[in-house]
């Protein structure tokens, strides 16, 4: 592993990983008794987490594959390693020894994970939940057959036999997803049975982890008639759980693009989303605390709107959400602020996840996705940000291989049209250079 230090009196700090029941001290971050936090997972989420956390006077690690990750450049320490290898993972654990543990990505070894949790640290939100949220499977049969929410028609195989029977069962077109992926790798849509064999190879081969040898399960699942997305930003803290204000997004090959915040919706649609989002976190909380966990956090919960107005639940990802980028415009406390203090065990209502904004004003949020071989310099910022209400936050990542998400440019409009132009226009002027 590789490390760097700016305090190497925090590392022989702890002397055991305190219950997260405990109240932790905070303040001290160079100190005798830091609250120790340890990111798994260092991108551009996490970053702004590690920020908030220590204005909270946490003590920070963020660990990641790769050095100069965005929060391991803003962290007290950061270690470079494969998380995904139980015995590497397990020595970091025993080196940092974290009150604390952040996950911010899916490549995790989950039985390490899960034996630090029943040691005592506090995984977040928990490590049962962050089991079941990386399997599609298991969150499907949580959400609709266990808590009964809404969702499209689906099956799961484990052949590729198995798909086709199951595409015929659900119908054509529709959707093919690896249980274990995120951000539309190894997805497919479907539209006629000569192209499920071709569906399952890219849910094998283009799925996360793919290169691990095993043969992934797959869901198939009908496609929609879909009118837009939504996420419900849900936070699980020692004061209950509330939702925030429904997000907009717009999405290209299954990530993000865009996301406006209030989204406009129907008499009632608002209610409908929150209470969806609300029941779904409840069930995921309720697996934590019979594990003897917390279950504390924000979720990013994803719907779909249909044609026809109804509300379907999609996914879950435990913890803050990529289209959440634009409450960093649009509420007093960002996504990334309301993850700090629950996780700390600090508590959030429904007064703390108030909008930022005067009536009529809506926040949008515009990822800055550059193409490229090299590192990337932003020139023209000046002219970006000349125009009031607009904001820009570069990530920071120190490379671009191919495409790569590298920023995301934020403003405040008269209306959500008005919004999303003005953040599109910030993201056009910059001149981007990859060398």
């Amino acid at each position: 592993m590789t490390e760097h230090a700016v305090n190497t009196s925090a590392a022989s700090a702890a002397d055991s990983i305190s219950s997260p029941a405990a109240a932790r001290p905070l303040g001290t971050p160079l100190g005798k008794r830091p609250t120790r936090v340890l990111f798994l997972g260092s991108g551009e989420l996490g970053k702004e987490v590690t920020i908030e956390l220590m204005r909270l006077g946490a003590w920070v690690c963020a660990a990641d594959s790769y050095a100069g990750a965005p929060a391991q450049q803003v962290a007290h320490e950061y270690r470079v390693l494969d998380m995904a290898n139980a015995a590497e993972l397990k020595a970091l654990f025993d080196e940092v020894r974290p009150d604390i543990i952040v996950p911010e990505v899916e490549a995790i070894a989950t039985d390490v994970l899960a034996g630090a949790a029943a040691a005592g640290a506090q995984v977040v939100p928990s490590a049962e939940i962050a089991a079941i949220c990386m399997d599609r499977e298991r969150l499907r049969v949580l959400a609709h057959e266990e808590l009964g929410l809404p969702t499209t028609p689906y099956r799961f195989a484990g052949s590729l036999e198995e798909l086709r029977a199951g595409a015929e069962e659900v119908g054509y077109p529709c959707v093919v997803k690896p249980v274990m992926s995120s951000s539309g790798h190894g997805q497919s849509v479907v539209r006629a049975a000569d192209a499920i064999d071709a569906a399952w190879t890219e849910a094998q081969e283009g799925r996360r982890a793919s290169g691990e040898g095993d043969v992934s399960r797959v869901i198939v699942e009908a496609l929609a008639p879909l009118e837009r997305e939504l996420t419900v930003l849900t936070v699980s803290s020692s004061a209950g759980i509330v939702t925030c204000a429904p997000i907009g997004q717009r999405q290209e090959s299954g990530d993000y693009r865009e996301s406006w915040q209030p989204a406009a919706e129907p008499d009632g649609e608002a209610e409908r989303a929150q209470d969806i989002a609300r029941t779904a976190v409840e069930g995921l909380v309720a697996k934590a605390k019979a594990a003897g966990e917390t279950g504390w956090g924000v979720f990013g919960v994803e719907l779909f709107v249909l044609t026809d107005g109804s509300i379907l639940f999609n996914e879950v990802s435990p913890r803050p959400h990529d289209t959440g980028m634009v409450t960093m415009a649009s509420q007093r406390l960002s996504e990334f602020a309301l993850h700090a203090r629950a996780i700390l065990g600090l508590p959030v209502t429904a007064g703390h996840v108030a909008f930022a904004l005067p009536a009529g004003e809506v926040a949008a949020s515009h990822a800055i996705v550059v193409a490229g071989d090299g590192e990337a310099e932003f020139t023209n910022v000046a002219e970006a940000l000349a125009e009031p209400g607009t904001d820009l936050r570069i990530f920071a990542k120190p490379e671009v291989h191919g495409h790569r998400r590298m920023a995301v440019a934020l403003a405040v409009g008269q209306g959500e049209a008005d919004a999303r132009v003005k953040a599109a226009r910030v993201a056009e002027t910059l001149d981007i250079d990859v060398r």
